[in-house]
């Protein structure tokens, strides 16, 4: 998928901000009538003793007309350029969600995800800012400055020569500036990832937080963080405040030179001694002073628009960029050429001599790992704590890229098969058994939205949750909080196992998913799995044995590698872990 930059949007959207430029030409060209009629008020009141209303409206009509023309001009630009801006800022965001669903594992484990959230709010909105408010006053402001600019010249090329002065002293340090500001910003914007890191990793675990009593000692660190938040902000706030006051004095200087001076020169000319500049004479009445006075006003806007778009275009530039570097992440999981689609997967697993390492690990954490696990077989996998086990599940979902000829589905390639494909044919239930801020429906649901309650009962009975789920006051429609948090460990577990089953997957794999729960309701649920999946591949990682025991056969692992894959009876005289395994369970049932 192409990476779509601001310029992207821009043509994308080039009719709705051709209109707004246009009516913001329109309001530009109108607005430099007013000193004009203004001028012409004073002029007639200045040179005619008995001043009528015949005499001036058909300026005041004028100048009605003016304004509504303002009216409907403003209002259209503001229309057409805003809802561009926020369209532009909506599918900027979608762009980078999707990019965040293709980036892989190891960029996660990279990046906090409080500097990502990071990305998608303050760093987007400063990019929206800028396409909206931005263009609106960077288009008004060179247009209505041009038009100024011509006008005042007609009207009296000395003068206009003296109001360009501090607009250039403006435009040579405002260039100056815009660096030491986006530096600024971009300082500023680092500070706020390190307190949405802070903040979101304090929510996370608010619950050991509270239960080791540290709530004093975590809001002084959030104090801490928020103080340096705090500074890096006052730093830009100071940098832009510094700026927006230059710009008022230089107004107000070149405003009392202006009026100054051409006060004199009104003199000069109303006793006959015009004053001569350079060889030009100039003439200058109370009316055209008016008149150009108001040129000047009008160019006040642009010259205080000139400091709100440079901290605009420093906030901007910062942003983007840290978009664009966010978007331009190299994608590590995608689909080779000619990728197999997986039709109808009858769920044969083979691993050939398979090794594996984490991106940022020194070991390997699955070592020279060959088996083959037939279609419709059950399979059981245990093995000690760090084993392997859960690597192994999950590269069958190519979280990671891995050798190819080493992992094959129906004895295709694993890094051939279709990503979309293969995920389709694999229902997964994740060792956290995670489960969305929804209701119990919707979780159950996830695979198939369009599932009715009856599906979704049946489901749920499959994983022996129904009866506790009716329990609940608002049955299916309970709100399971975020990540589960009000429902119990075995209640999460036996939710998302429903999940998966909904998926009706040709390969299901259980990652301990069944360690929350009692003996009975396990029991009960491995039935289940027996009769329901019948002729369907499905692999069970366990910590007890007895959720093995009746399986087809067993994977052993023992510090990354294969140490037996057989049957559960040859597996006690072939497996020194199974036997030994099996042995503790009996003790402890025992006792």
């Amino acid at each position: 998928m192409k990476k779509k930059t601001v310029k992207d949007y821009y043509l994308q959207y080039f009719w709705l901000f051709a209109i707004g430029i246009i009516a913001n030409t329109v309001v530009d060209i109108a607005q430099t009538y007013v000193p004009e009629f203004l001028g012409g008020i004073v002029e007639i009141v200045s040179t005619k003793r008995n001043v009528t209303y015949d005499d001036i409206s058909g300026i005041v009509r004028n100048i009605l007309i003016v304004a509504c023309v303002l009216m409907v001009g403003r209002a259209l630009l503001r229309f057409t350029i805003m809802m561009a801006s926020g369209r532009i800022e909506a599918q900027l965001r979608h762009q980078m969600f999707l990019k965040a669903e293709r980036l892989s594992q190891r960029y996660y484990h990279e990046n906090k995800i409080g500097t990502i959230m990071s990305w998608f709010s303050s760093d987007v909105e400063a990019v929206e800012e800028f396409v909206g408010w931005g263009t609106i006053m960077s288009v008004d402001a060179v247009f209505i400055t041009v038009i100024a600019l011509y006008k005042m010249l007609r009207l009296d090329p000395i003068l206009s020569m003296i109001a360009l002065l501090p607009m250039l002293s403006l435009v040579i340090w405002g260039n100056r500036v815009e660096k030491v500001m986006s530096d600024k910003w971009e300082e500023r914007q680092k500070q706020f990832d390190k307190l949405y890191d802070f903040t979101q990793e304090t929510f996370t675990g608010i619950r050991v937080i509270k239960a080791f009593v540290k709530e004093a000692q975590e809001l002084l660190a959030f104090s801490k963080v928020a103080k340096e938040n705090s500074e890096k902000n006052l730093e830009f706030t100071r940098m832009s405040i510094r700026f927006d006051v230059y710009i008022e004095m230089i107004i107000g200087v070149a405003m009392s030179a202006l009026m100054g001076l051409g006060a004199y020169f009104v003199y000069r000319t109303a006793i006959g001694l015009p004053v001569s500049v350079f060889g030009y004479t100039v003439t200058m009445s109370a009316g055209k002073l008016t008149t150009f006075i108001g040129y000047v006003d009008t160019l006040i806007w642009p010259m205080i628009a000139m400091g709100q778009i440079l901290q605009m275009h420093s906030r901007f530039k910062t942003s983007a960029g840290r978009i664009y570097a966010f978007l331009d992440q190299e994608e590590e999981i995608h689909n080779s050429e000619n990728a197999v689609v997986l039709d109808k997967c009858q769920g044969k697993i083979t691993f050939k001599d398979f090794s594996f390492a984490y991106p940022d690990g020194d070991t390997h954490s699955l070592k020279n790992v060959s088996f083959e696990i037939q279609p419709g077989e059950m399979v059981g996998l245990v093995g000690k704590i760090g084993s392997g086990k859960t690597t192994l599940v999950n590269s069958l979902l190519r979280l990671y890229n891995i050798e190819r000829g080493k992992i094959f589905i129906d004895d295709v390639d694993l890094m051939d098969i279709d990503i979309t494909s293969l995920r389709d044919a694999i229902a997964y239930v994740p060792q956290d058994n995670f489960l969305f801020s929804d209701n119990i429906r919707n979780n159950i649901s996830f695979a198939d939205n369009k599932a009715d309650i009856n599906e979704i009962r049946k489901a749920a009975k499959f994983a022996d949750v129904d009866d506790n789920i009716l329990g609940f006051s608002e049955g299916y429609e309970t709100v399971t909080g975020e990540r589960g948090v009000t429902l119990s460990g075995g209640q999460k577990q036996r939710i998302s196992i429903a999940r998966a089953y909904m998926k009706n997957a040709p390969i299901m794999i259980m990652d301990d998913s069944v360690s929350a729960v009692d003996m009975k309701t396990e029991e009960t649920i491995l039935n289940n799995i027996n009769e329901k999946r019948k002729g369907k591949t499905t692999i069970i990682i366990a910590s007890r044995v007895s959720t093995v025991a009746h399986m087809d056969k067993i994977l052993v692992l023992k510090d990354g590698c294969v140490e037996a894959f057989d049957t559960p009876a040859n597996l006690l005289n072939t497996s020194e872990t199974y036997a030994k395994m099996v042995y503790l369970q009996k003790l402890e049932s025992e006792l």
